[in-house]
Parts: C-alpha cells; sequence; structure tokens
C-alpha cells in the first residue's frame, strides 16, 4: 500500500501534466461543437427542407458511429487521403469536435422549440427580419436554456478523451499507462486517473451550474 502511494505520488506530477492535454482536447472539441452546432441547430429548426436533411443525415452519421471507429476512420483513413498531416492531440480534438456538433446541435435544437413561437411571430411584425430576430430574441434565450444539456455533454467529452489515448495522445490515460507498465502498479495508477478525471468532470460541471443560476430565465427553469 504504502508503495502504491509513493509511486502515485511521484507520478502525480506527470499525470496533472496529462491533464492539461485532457483540458486542451476537451475545450477545443466542445468550442468547435458550440460554434457549429448553433448554426445546425437553426438550420433545423428554420431552415430549407434540403438543408434539414443534410444537417440530420450528419447528426444521424455521428451519433451512430463510436468514437473509436471516428477516431481510426479520420486519422488513419481520411486525414491520409486528403494529405493532412496533423499531431494526434489535433486530430482527437478534431473528431471529438466534429462529434460534438452532432450531439450539441440537438441541444440548441430543443431549446429552441422550447421558446414560445409568438416570439418570433411577434418580432416579424415590428418589421425584424429572421435573422435579426433569431439572433437577437431567439438564440439569447436558447442559448440559457442550453446550460444543463451543455454541461452534461461535457462529461460526455471529457470521458471521451480518454479513448485519445489510442492514438498515442500524451493526456491523462496515456501516461498513467506508461507509468503502470514500468511499476506494474496498474491499479494504483488507474485509479489514481479515474480520480483525477472524476475531478475534473466535478468541477467542469459546477462551475456551469453556476454559470446557468446566473444566466438563469425566470419562468423557463426551475432549480432543485
Amino acid at each position: 500500500m504504502l508503495q502504491s502511494l509513493t509511486i502515485i505520488w511521484d507520478a502525480l506530477p506527470y499525470l496533472l501534466e496529462g491533464s492539461l492535454v485532457t483540458i486542451g482536447i476537451v475545450a477545443g472539441a466542445m468550442s468547435i461543437g458550440l460554434v457549429a452546432g448553433v448554426p445546425m441547430a437553426v438550420t433545423q429548426v428554420y431552415g430549407p427542407r434540403s438543408l434539414r436533411f443534410v444537417v440530420t443525415l450528419y447528426v444521424w452519421l455521428f451519433r451512430g458511429i463510436p468514437v473509436l471507429v471516428l477516431l481510426f476512420l479520420f486519422y488513419f483513413g481520411l486525414f491520409s487521403l486528403v494529405g493532412l498531416n496533423i499531431s494526434a492531440f489535433w486530430a482527437a480534438t478534431l473528431v471529438l469536435g466534429l462529434r460534438g456538433m452532432a450531439y450539441q446541435s440537438q441541444i440548441f435544437r430543443g431549446a429552441i422549440q422550447s421558446l414560445p413561437h409568438g416570439q418570433l411571430k411577434a418580432a416579424k411584425a415590428l418589421g425584424m427580419s429572421d435573422f435579426k430576430a433569431i439572433r437577437s430574441i431567439v438564440l439569447p434565450q436558447a442559448l440559457r436554456l442550453s446550460i444543463p444539456g451543455w454541461s452534461n455533454e461535457y462529461s460526455i467529452v471529457l470521458k471521451d478523451s480518454a479513448i485519445a489515448f489510442v492514438l498515442g495522445t500524451s493526456e491523462i490515460m496515456s501516461r498513467a499507462h506508461f507509468v503502470a507498465s514500468r511499476t506494474y502498479e496498474q491499479l494504483a495508477l488507474y485509479i489514481a486517473a479515474g480520480v483525477l478525471f472524476f475531478l475534473l468532470t466535478w468541477l467542469g460541471v459546477r462551475g456551469l451550474r453556476v454559470l446557468e443560476r446566473k444566466l438563469s430565465i425566470p419562468g423557463y427553469a426551475q432549480h432543485v
């Protein structure tokens, strides 16, 4: 027991460096999902039928294929096919971001559709264009209502980031495996990795809950 604790203590700085890599992957993937997921959600709700079909097809594809398959498909297949030479870190970030676009678009779509339909009609009656009404009235409310779902998506992306280990990304899981394979303290090192993932999940979700309370819309959400 003492030996295991000593090994964990000695490896802790190395594992914490890996947590920074993990945070980078998650932050990048969540940002990609946010930037692209909002327009996709708007398209599904207000766009023409042809574009709605394209977005729906994208969502089904990326929600229906396992993350590990997507990582291999892009990193060893599509990226090489188009001559794109990127690091394992950026490959994992991009693939998780592309997958996050599918999930986040549905979070934002649900939030948009939960708003009263009369708001858009009232804005148009006041002379606002569809684009301005969506940007100034619909999206500010929908983004606030999306925070609980976005919080759940954060925890999912964080846990999925461990799969980047298979590409050789030097994140938490990769570093824990590296130390465990040399010290033969697999149980202790993987418990330490699990604790780090748990803490990152708790801190992120806690922070988003604070943001949710500050930006809550009276009448649309109930805090328990």
